[in-house]
Formats: structure tokens, C-alpha cells, sequence
């Protein structure tokens, strides 16, 4: 590994898609529980044997999609696909940060639960990398399956119960973000993902309406949720639902924009759209905590 230049190391392991692993602190953070040490401690090690994990993934997906990348317009320029980055070297690095990821999850492990979600996510998105991507709706759900195992390994690694109403809204908000980033990659006319010829326009836009409705119905009646208020001690919680409906909104609207849809993506580059999740963020803290 010692040719991988830190530029092409950082550009591969892609840091900037570690927000994604925020959702670890979803448990504590609507249970109230945010700045118990011992939890926070748990929550930041679950972050890191998680950002291993997800950057191996991405190294493995470069690894099989080089051939296709060098095609790309954009993704040509990739580490393992531009050929500064060998694909042996690139495989020897997603075997360190495997490695890497279990060694952490065996430091904090309080479950066989927490190892079920690890595991699960790194089987699911190397399959999605050697060809579960091809298959519509499949290749969708899987990125789905990422976002509710962070939650659910959150949740394993700390010992703190998720409600229902969390993870109902986090599968329908998966889906929506999942289908907007294939609405985006259609809409930028430059990708030529093979599932891509699978969808329409309509299908995706249907489907995107239906499950942003369902993201917003169940979170909306998980802020009212009695159970909720007992836990959170307060009933402020539900005036962040005007915030996550225009959050929504703006995402819908940069998917349609020819952007490329994927949530990471968009967010980094929409200076209005960082800035209402930062409002939320600031907002449901409050709401909880103060």
C-alpha cells in the first residue's frame, strides 16, 4: 500500500460519506441520553468501527466498478479506475479496514446483535457491489438496509431501545433518499448504471411522493406519540415537523435538478439545504434537551 499517495487514500475510502454514520447516535439522542459518558463513549467507538466498515465497502465497490468508471465522465478519475491505485493494493486496504471494523466492534460489543448488523451490512454491500446493484427495486433496498442497520446497531451497541415510530420513519426516509439518488442520476443524463434502464422517470417519482409521505406521517406521530413525550419529557418536539417536511422539499427539488441525487452528494453541495439540517439539528436538541 505504500504507492497510495494520502490524496488517492482519502479520495478512497470517501470520509465524507461517514455522516451516513450519525444515525449510530440516533437511539441515545431521542432517548434522552446524549451526554450520559458511558453511552456517548460507546456511540463514538460504534462510529468509528462503522466508518472501517463503510469505507472498505467503498473501496471494494471502486475495485469492481473500475472498468465501468473509466468510461465515466466524472468517476474515470477515481483512484483504482484512473490506475494510480492498483487493484491489489486497493483490495489489501479493504482487508486492513475490515479488520479494522470487527477489532472495533469486538472492543464494545454488548450483543451478538451488534456483530448481526456489522456483519450483515458488509455482506449486503459486497453483494451490492458484485451485482445486487443490477437488480431494480433490489438495488435500492440495500442501500435502505445501510441506513436502518446503523440505526439498529446504534441502538446494540449502547443498549438503548429504538421506537418503532424511528425505525419506520428511517426505512420510508431511506427510501425516498434512495430512489431520489437514482431520480438524480437519471436527471444528470451521465451515468449509465445498468438498473438505470430498469426505471422511469414516473416510477421513481410515484414512489419518491409515496415513501416521503410515509417518512413524514410516522415521524410525524412519533413526535406525538405519548410514549415519546414520557421519554423526551417534553411535547416540544413535534415543531420540528415543518423543518423535515422542507428538507424533503429541497431534496426532492436538487434530485430533479439534475444533480446527483445521492444524499451525501447533495447535501455538500446545497448551501441552503446544509443549513436547514443544521437548523434541525439545532432545533431538535433544544426541543429535547433544553
Amino acid at each position: 500500500m505504500y504507492n497510495i499517495s494520502m490524496k488517492d487514500f482519502i479520495r478512497l475510502i470517501r470520509p465524507h460519506h461517514w455522516v451516513k454514520n450519525i444515525l449510530i447516535f440516533f437511539p441515545i439522542i431521542f432517548n434522552s441520553q446524549l451526554f450520559i459518558p458511558e453511552l456517548f463513549t460507546k456511540a463514538i467507538w460504534g462510529f468509528i468501527a462503522f466508518c472501517l466498515a463503510a469505507s472498505a465497502v467503498y473501496t471494494v465497490n471502486d475495485i469492481c466498478d473500475a472498468e465501468h468508471d473509466k468510461k465515466h465522465s466524472v468517476k474515470k478519475d477515481r483512484p483504482v479506475a484512473s490506475g494510480r491505485v492498483s487493484k491489489n493494493s486497493a483490495a489489501v486496504l479493504a482487508s486492513v479496514l475490515v479488520i479494522g471494523a470487527l477489532a472495533v466492534n469486538a472492543f464494545i460489543s454488548r450483543s451478538p446483535l451488534d456483530w448481526i448488523c456489522l456483519v450483515s451490512y458488509l455482506i449486503l454491500n459486497f453483494a451490492y457491489s458484485r451485482g445486487l446493484k443490477n437488480v431494480p427495486i433490489l438495488d435500492v433496498a440495500v442501500l435502505v438496509s445501510g441506513f436502518l442497520l446503523r440505526v439498529v446497531y446504534g441502538s446494540a451497541v449502547t443498549g438503548t431501545p429504538i421506537s418503532d415510530w424511528l425505525w419506520l420513519t428511517v426505512i420510508s426516509a431511506a427510501f425516498f433518499f434512495g430512489l431520489g439518488k437514482r431520480r438524480g442520476e437519471m436527471a444528470a443524463e451521465t451515468d449509465s448504471r445498468t438498473v438505470l434502464k430498469s426505471y422511469t422517470r414516473e416510477f421513481l417519482d410515484k414512489n419518491m411522493y409515496v415513501t416521503m409521505a410515509c417518512a413524514l406521517v410516522f415521524y410525524s406521530l412519533w413526535t406525538v406519540d405519548p410514549a415519546t413525550v414520557a421519554r423526551m419529557g417534553t411535547r416540544n418536539f413535534v415543531y420540528t415537523v415543518p423543518l423535515v417536511l422542507v428538507i424533503c422539499m429541497k431534496y426532492s427539488l436538487d434530485c430533479e435538478s439534475k444533480q446527483s441525487g445521492d444524499p451525501v452528494e447533495t447535501v455538500l453541495r446545497d448551501k441552503i439545504l446544509i443549513a436547514l439540517i443544521a437548523l434541525y439539528g439545532a432545533v431538535t436538541l433544544a426541543a429535547i434537551y433544553l
